[in-house]
């Protein structure tokens, strides 16, 4: 183990186990870069920001489609709200803004979840009721568990408006009220 991985992974034991970034920092160095093994489900666990309530998780599995996503949140507005995968697997800013922008390994234009030429993040919305509750679930066949496009490691962001699915470059969907870095799921 090299000198960052071995202070990286005291820090992690002895003070930040369960922070997003200790999460992040301690996949890379794991089986999925070498390609050794393959990665069949991830978990995003949702915190609010600083200008949300929003919690929740949202699970990542292998499927004969791609990946299969279902998310449960809590604490949303009633209505629709962006809903995307980001860059970064860095939740540590009150805001989000660590998380980056959408993660667009291809360089596509933004777009729909359903649209050919959008982000590999691009999820489109997810619809809140009147009790501030949400559930998504799809299989979307352009992201990945593994492999150079992997979503391991980056972050899920849910945000305060609905995704309009064209403005450039993200949707004009707003604030950023939760955000959680995908990490690879017990089996």
């Amino acid at each position: 183990m090299n000198i960052y991985l071995s202070r990286l992974a005291t820090t992690c034991v002895f003070g930040i186990l369960a922070s997003p970034v200790c999460v992040a920092h301690a996949v890379e160095g794991h089986a999925h870069d070498t390609g050794t093994s393959a990665v069949a489900s991830a978990i995003a666990v949702l915190h609010p920001t600083e200008t949300g309530a929003v919690k929740g998780w949202v699970k990542f599995a292998a499927d004969a489609g791609g990946v299969k996503i279902h998310a449960e949140l809590e604490g949303l507005t009633p209505g629709p709200h962006g809903f995307h995968i980001h860059q970064y697997g860095d939740c540590s800013s009150s805001d989000g803004s660590l998380a980056g922008g959408h993660f667009n390994p291809e360089g596509m234009p933004h777009g729909g979840p359903d649209t050919e030429s959008r982000h590999v993040g691009d999820l489109g919305n997810i619809e809140a009721g009147e009790d501030g509750r949400a559930v998504y679930d799809r299989v979307d066949p352009r992201l990945s568990l593994s492999g150079a496009q992997t979503i391991i490691g980056r972050s899920v962001i849910v945000h305060a408006k609905v995704d309009d699915l064209t403005s450039q470059p993200a949707g004009a969907a707003g604030a950023r009220l939760s955000c959680g870095v995908i990490g690879v799921a017990k089996q």
